[in-house]
């Protein structure tokens, strides 16, 4: 059983609406729909919240579902979105660098300058979504 399926359980045992939990957890009720149909998953603060109003501890909320065990393994995993942020934040000063450094080579030929262009859009990219993650 998912974990959706044992916070639908819980809520129905406890004889509560997806309202009244949204609104104790202040969140839409859609999001607690959404919860609860596997489209998305609670954060850690919510889930232990949920664990608190429901009554059931954590370890039965969670064991078995290996999805929602990744999601939280990789949403609280902040060394390794440190880490990802920092490369980024290092490729993009290295890229700069280079630029600077070779910036006569690179607007005689327009081909380099069109695969640089390439190459900043790629690592800027890539840096932006890394702080996107980690908002």
């Amino acid at each position: 059983m998912n974990v959706g399926q044992k916070l639908q359980m819980a809520r129905n045992k406890q004889g509560l609406t997806q309202e009244q939990i949204a609104q104790q957890l202040q969140v839409s009720r859609q999001t607690i729909s959404n919860w609860e149909n596997n489209k998305s998953y609670p954060d850690i603060v919510s889930l232990i919240t949920l664990s608190e109003l429901y009554q059931i501890s954590l370890d039965q909320l969670l064991k078995g579902d290996k999805a929602m065990i990744e999601h939280l393994s990789k949403s609280t995993n902040t060394v390794a979105s440190n880490r990802r942020l920092l490369t980024a934040i290092v490729l993009n000063i290295i890229i700069l660098i280079a630029f600077i450094l070779s910036n006569s080579l690179i607007t005689q030929n327009t081909t380099l300058l069109f695969t640089c262009f390439l190459i900043a859009l790629a690592s800027t990219t890539f840096l932006f979504y890394q702080i996107i993650n980690r908002i």
